[in-house]
């Protein structure tokens, strides 16, 4: 088989990702950095104070340079744009903060980051589109809503995986991810399972997989994430809804 010229391999590099794809991703690697925190209080071993430092510092890095992707759209300002802003430095300010403190206040810091990131990936891409009279672009595989409804609250980490007795199941919040549908994502390529990254469902109890979007889930969701649910029979809450600017500055524990 002959090879493609060099100056053709050159070239040949993906497109980089969107700001709303930059937010989906943010918000799986605050999911990452709370289950890290959420083993680490359950370790026989106590942790060691600044355990989780060096990641809460890149997690704060990682969101101001989202914030610097959006500003680079250029869109005209308005609220809904200024309060996107606004949340992702209270998010920053929050992830950099963490990183002084223990291990439990930490993990209380950054609880509803990865809600917050989908939450302005919703508001930006609605934005975006209202601004750009665009439509969004179809997946490669049509989603139904139920897989749509899925993709987001993974996005949320909502979602983990378990086993017991040879069966396998789901653990999620309203509205319920069935195994059925994340199997039905898998076979898809726009989700997968992080074995025994989730913190256990019971005190002793084995740590769960943690269910997430890959790199062609972030895409799909962000191709969809902000339009009307399809259909007379869409579940309600198919996309998360914004949440309000003072949640993010109230940290609690989940």
């Amino acid at each position: 088989m002959t090879e493609p010229p060099a100056e053709t391999l050159l070239f040949d590099v993906p497109p980089p990702p969107t700001p709303v794809e930059r937010l989906l991703h943010l918000a799986d690697q605050y999911t990452q950095h709370n289950d890290a925190l959420g083993l680490l209080l359950r370790a026989t071993d106590p942790p060691a104070p600044d355990a989780h430092a060096v990641c809460a510092q890149r997690l704060a890095t990682d969101t101001r340079s989202a914030i610097r992707a959006i500003q680079g759209e250029r869109l005209y300002e308005s609220e809904e744009l200024s309060e996107i802003v606004m949340r992702l430095k209270q998010l920053a300010f929050l992830a950099g903060a963490s990183a002084d403190l223990g291990t439990g206040p930490a993990r209380e810091l950054t609880a509803l980051a990865p809600e917050a990131a989908v939450s302005c990936a919703v508001m930006l891409a609605a934005e975006t589109r209202r601004r750009r009279w665009a439509t969004a672009p179809a997946p490669e595989d049509q989603l139904s809503t139920v897989q749509r409804t899925a993709l987001a609250e993974i996005a949320c980490g909502h979602v983990v995986a378990s086993s017991s007795l040879g069966r396998e199941f789901t653990r999620s919040r309203e509205p319920k991810v069935l195994m059925s549908t994340l199997r039905a994502l898998e076979t898809k390529g726009l989700a997968e399972r992080t074995a025994g990254s989730a913190h256990a469902a019971y005190v002793g109890g084995p740590p769960q997989d943690r269910v997430r979007l890959t790199c062609a889930g972030i895409t799909a969701l962000a191709s969809v994430i902000a339009l009307p649910p399809a259909g007379p029979s869409a579940t309600p809450g198919t996309t998360p809804r914004p949440l309000p600017a003072t949640a993010q500055a109230t940290p609690r524990s989940r």
